[in-house]
């Protein structure tokens, strides 16, 4: 388990990011310019409303506070390359969603140390670990940031392979995304049967608001129908993978995968339940608009 959460866990998130990155150009990153309010109402969706929802319901639920910090952890962590394949099943504007999940992904690498050891020292109290907010932020930087800035160099100086091999690369992030997964329920077991009752509701809850929220705002501020759907997935379908590498690292002594990685396991499998009815949904609307 040493082995796993010490070198097979970052190096898969890497590779995730580097998957991201290299289905990634720089033009993607230019729309940021083209289409400010979009972006802007994404990302202010995802990185203040986000957390402030997750916050509110933990004091709902009644949660120990290692997974209350779990369940914040997800919620600082930005979208991943699953939200980008579900905005494209969903029908919305897959351009806007890549964008917003690069940007959030980089962005992330400042925010997350920070309202993690805020959101550990809030639940926890004396029994926080200690956590050292610049050695995370170097952490996530060299898993998270580095990959992608890879991933779009290659996709730009060498075009033609780097497209051929894409499908590959995502199809390996995959298997690797669903492997974590596993490994972190596996490993934690017992404490996930024992929290499944409140993290559960709690965690699909959650998907729902967010969802519908996301929806909500695109559709205030009179963005076009695929945009408001890249919102409201890229709100509410989060990297539940950097969810369990930030908490493996704010761990490192555990034995196991710990409490902090709990939630964003369970909502590895959790966040289907209510995502791909949301597809069928705005599928649907779809074909009614037709």
């Amino acid at each position: 388990m040493g082995l796993l959460l010490s070198v097979f866990l970052p190096l898969s998130l890497a590779f995730i990011m580097f998957s991201l990155g290299l289905g990634l150009t720089v033009a993607d990153f230019a729309r940021v310019i083209a289409q400010p309010k979009a972006f802007f109402a994404g990302a202010v969706s995802q990185v203040i409303v986000l957390p402030i929802i997750a916050f509110a319901l933990l004091h709902l639920f009644d949660l120990p506070p290692a997974l209350a910090v779990g369940v914040m952890i997800l919620a600082f962590s930005p979208g991943g390359v699953t939200s980008n394949i579900i905005t494209k099943l969903a029908g919305g504007a897959v351009a806007l969603s890549v964008t917003l999940t690069a940007i959030v992904s980089l962005l992330s690498v400042v925010t997350v140390p920070f309202l993690v050891a805020f959101s550990a020292n809030y639940f926890m109290g004396q029994e926080a670990p200690d956590i050292n907010v610049t050695a995370l932020a170097i952490s996530m930087f060299a898993i998270t940031a580095v990959p992608v800035a890879i991933g779009v160099a290659l996709r730009h100086f060498a075009p033609a392979p780097m497209i051929a091999a894409e499908p590959f690369v995502a199809k390996v992030a995959a298997v690797l995304f669903v492997i974590i997964v596993i490994g972190a329920l596996a490993a934690n077991w017992g404490l996930f049967v024992e929290n499944i009752v409140i993290l559960g509701p709690l965690l699909i809850l959650l998907n729902i608001i967010l969802l519908l929220v996301g929806l909500s705002i695109g559709r205030f501020l009179n963005l076009g129908r695929g945009e408001a759907i890249a919102i409201a997935i890229e709100t509410g379908v989060q990297n539940s993978t950097l969810g369990i590498t930030v908490g493996s690292l704010i761990a490192e002594a555990a034995t196991g995968l710990p409490p902090f990685s709990l939630p964003s396991g369970v909502y590895g499998i959790t966040m289907y339940l209510v995502a791909l009815p949301f597809v069928f949904w705005m599928r649907r609307g779809m074909s009614a608009a037709r």
